[in-house]
């Protein structure tokens, strides 16, 4: 019988979408208060992978990722996506409640990147308070993060590959300073 363990922390990050790159600094502003720190910052990177937002959002989107300093428990991302959704409706239009904004927050572990949603699909399992979580990357030693089938195509890409990758060297030596006893 295996035993019950606590889970490693892991890296939060938060992926934003957005015509309107003024709300990216407002959304950082109010995520490291809840967070803490952010200790990684993507370029500001267009966003053509889908239409799917345009209607809503408008055209010209554009994404950013960052990733916060302080480790989570993985436990804790359900309660996250409901913030994150919260935090979206503080930003939505008064005439006809579109969002301007749509943040996608995850985490990553040494093995793999999650990804959370409110929409259910054969890869994906339910955690809480009507939020799934999917394995949307998984890590392949001497070849990085690698997609699946079922990978956004955003998520596939060489630039989002990198920056995952970039995050993961960065979390890999948090938990090296961890072990060291240094914080």
């Amino acid at each position: 019988m295996g035993q019950a363990k606590k889970p490693r922390p892991v890296k939060l990050f938060l992926g934003m979408i957005t015509a309107n790159e003024i709300l990216l600094a407002q959304v950082e502003e109010i995520m490291s208060y809840k967070f803490g720190r952010i200790d990684f910052e993507s370029p500001v990177l267009p966003f053509f992978y889908t239409t799917h937002y345009q209607r809503e959002m408008g055209r010209n989107l554009k994404r950013k990722f960052i990733a916060f300093e302080q480790l989570i428990d993985p436990g804790q991302i359900a309660e996250i996506k409901v913030l994150t959704n919260q935090v979206e409706k503080e930003f939505l239009e008064e005439n006809s409640g579109k969002r301007k904004i749509n943040l996608d927050p995850g985490y990553l572990s040494s093995s793999k990147l999650i990804l959370v949603t409110t929409k259910n699909y054969f890869h994906r399992i339910y955690l809480s308070r009507g939020i799934y979580a999917e394995i949307t990357l998984r890590f392949v030693q001497n070849k990085g993060f690698q997609p699946w089938e079922w990978t956004y195509p955003d998520y596939k890409s060489e630039s989002y590959l990198k920056i995952f990758n970039e995050m993961r060297r960065r979390y890999q030596e948090q938990l090296r300073q961890m072990e060291r006893g240094v914080q």
